[in-house]
């Protein structure tokens, strides 16, 4: 009889995790499909401006620059150099930034016990991991096809770039997650904070060329890390010494799991304040 009971038991306790399992990717989908349909809900085209609006704002900046700085660091156009470095950058921005807003835009759906914050999480992650990937390809193939850059795009190398980018925006966003939420002070703080990163992650200029000891502050950048991850996979004869992976996904997941770990100790409190 024990043996039973306990079989029983087991049993019973598969059928429930199988049951939360469908539960929470029944959630995300519908949080997803949410996702699509606010997103420029009311104008026509709907999720389509959702990309077009970053696609267009890249490529009418990468016009714009390619006006005034026609000979790049590296390479013979300035056009693919700057979308190596801006592509990643924008997606880290906007998915970290869409991320740190998960709880508060589903404050009032994660009051139904089938919806948790982990949902909103994964769904904002999901959704614009997503769209940054259409946006990516749209900007790199357009720019690839209609110019003559000289370059040799690597996917493979290009999908790392933009793995990377993501996990870090990610990391950053669960974190802010919290900070937002737990100090109403820390969002313009950080507004303020993330003002010169553009300039501070070799979006214009190559890393190689910044003077001592300045290069090895930036080092601890870990953007500066993702746009050279992307600038070796266009450029063959750029080796990028400095790029470490290991820093990026490293940093990333110990941030992710501290964020994770002050939302699953306080995501209660903080969706009551």
């Amino acid at each position: 009889m024990p043996q039973f009971a306990t079989k029983a038991g087991h049993r019973a306790l598969r059928e429930v995790r199988r049951h939360r399992s469908f539960a929470s990717l029944r959630a995300i989908g519908a949080l997803i499909l949410r996702e699509m349909q606010t997103s420029n809900g009311r104008a026509s085209g709907g999720y389509l401006w959702t990309i077009a609006e970053p696609v267009g704002g890249i490529v009418l900046l990468t016009l714009i620059f390619s006006v005034g700085f026609r000979s790049p660091p590296i390479g013979t156009n300035f056009a693919i150099f700057y979308a190596t470095g801006v592509v990643p950058f924008m997606c880290y921005l906007d998915v970290s930034g869409k991320v740190a807003n998960s709880v508060r835009y589903s404050k009032a759906l994660l009051a139904y016990p089938a919806v948790t914050f982990m949902d909103a999480l994964l769904a904002r992650i999901a959704f614009n991991t997503i769209t940054h990937v259409m946006v990516s390809t749209i900007v790199f193939t357009g720019i690839y096809t209609f110019l003559d850059t000289r370059t040799d795009p690597q996917v493979l190398g290009i999908a790392l770039g933009m793995v990377m980018a993501i996990t870090f925006a990610s990391a950053i966003g669960v974190m802010n997650c919290f900070m937002f939420e737990a100090f109403s002070w820390w969002q313009p703080l950080w507004g303020i904070l993330m003002r010169p990163l553009f300039l501070l992650s070799c979006v214009f200029f190559m890393f190689d060329d910044i003077p001592q000891p300045y290069q090895n502050w930036l080092w601890f950048n870990p953007l500066v890390h993702v746009v050279g991850q992307m600038r070796r996979s266009f450029y063959p004869s750029y080796i990028g010494e400095y790029v470490s992976h290991l820093y990026v996904f490293g940093l990333s997941l110990g941030l992710l799991a501290f964020g994770l770990m002050l939302l699953i100790r306080y995501h209660r409190d903080l969706q009551n304040s």
